[in-house]
């Protein structure tokens, strides 16, 4: 009578003569050591890149042709869009984070210097001004009948010199010296979002505006750039199902959506290799402005071949639409992210 095994991934029994489990395929021998932990590893990750170096070259040299393969039904010999996608902005985003630090640094360094200069008026340059415009006075009433002008509108100079004189008492910096008094005694924050301006029945939400500017006062803007790009990755990503939805728009009848975000994938895919090959040649060497405009005007020229690779539309159908697609998309989508991006990062910040 044979005896039985116990799986210890799917709890079910089996001949203990197996080598694996018949019902979840786990190994039945416990043999997880150090060295089978990452040759399993090691494994798994030349598995997938040999369908990397397979997918990788007919993107780069068949626009759109590795979309229709995938799509046709040819999945298995090549790397799936979205993975193919994650694994390239994955690549992308860390190179890029080399020059997105060294400028955030700059920008730190720059706002930090700028934080710590005095914004106080010069009280000789409002004293010039003073006179400059008591002297202006002093001709137009002397003149008063050839200029026309009323003695009540000359009253109108007091006003200006007195606003001018008073500004000392009311300038930035000593609003300034305020602000960093309620910071160095670590006021309450409602204290210091009154002294901003701050009203009891303002909404919530101009509540936390007020609050990530005085955190950005605080900071000294430290960090900025940095929250800034960090929301890209997840923009970048919602904004693939607004492109395949354009495409759908123009390819109505030709594809279905899920087909459309294929393309998608694709395509930023080609976009985002392209762009780490620019920034290590621009680490190499500086890359001039024109080179850099005539590489940003080979994506439309891919979209193009790749809409006649994919959709099987004709050469001038291709080219229009290739056009209005690109148009549409960096007019309307790209801003509209951008102000999001924007936005999240003040209220991430």
């Amino acid at each position: 009578m044979s005896t039985t095994n116990q799986c210890k991934n799917c709890e079910q029994s089996f001949d203990e003569s197996f080598e694996y489990c018949p019902y979840c395929g786990q190994e039945t021998a416990d043999k997880l050591t150090f060295g089978v932990l990452f040759s399993n590893t090691i494994g798994n990750y030349f598995a997938v890149d040999a369908r990397f170096f397979k997918s990788f070259i007919p993107l780069m040299t068949k626009p759109g042709v590795l979309a229709r393969l995938f799509v046709d039904g040819k999945r298995l010999s090549y790397l799936h869009p979205a993975q193919f996608y994650l694994f390239i902005s994955v690549v992308f985003f860390f190179a890029f984070s080399f020059t997105v630090r060294k400028a955030d640094d700059n920008l730190n360094r720059t706002i930090k210097k700028e934080f710590s200069k005095e914004s106080t008026l010069d009280p000789e340059e409002i004293k010039k001004d003073s006179i400059g415009l008591e002297i202006a006075k002093k001709a137009l009433t002397e003149n008063a009948g050839l200029s026309k002008i009323a003695e009540k509108d000359l009253k109108v100079f007091d006003s200006v010199i007195s606003a001018e004189q008073r500004s000392s008492e009311n300038s930035f910096s000593f609003k300034r010296k305020q602000m960093d008094s309620l910071i160095a005694i670590e006021a309450p924050l409602e204290e210091k979002l009154k002294f901003m301006g701050l009203n009891e029945e303002d909404s919530g939400i101009t509540k936390i505006f007020y609050t990530q500017i005085l955190k950005f006062y605080e900071q000294k803007g430290g960090g900025i750039l940095k929250t800034l790009y960090d929301t890209i990755p997840i923009t970048m990503f919602l904004m693939l199902p607004l492109f395949a939805f354009i495409l759908k728009i123009f390819y109505w009848k030709r594809a279905t959506f899920a087909h459309h975000m294929v393309f998608s994938f694709y395509f930023f895919t080609f976009v985002f290799t392209s762009l780490c090959f620019l920034i290590l040649m621009n680490s190499i060497v500086e890359i001039s402005i024109w080179l850099q405009v005539l590489f940003f005007l080979s994506f439309i020229i891919y979209l193009i071949i790749a809409f006649r690779n994919f959709y099987k539309s004709s050469w001038i159908g291709a080219f229009f639409r290739g056009l209005v697609v690109t148009y549409v998309y960096m007019m309307i989508i790209v801003p509209f992210a951008f102000s999001g991006i924007i936005l999240v990062s003040i209220f991430l910040y």
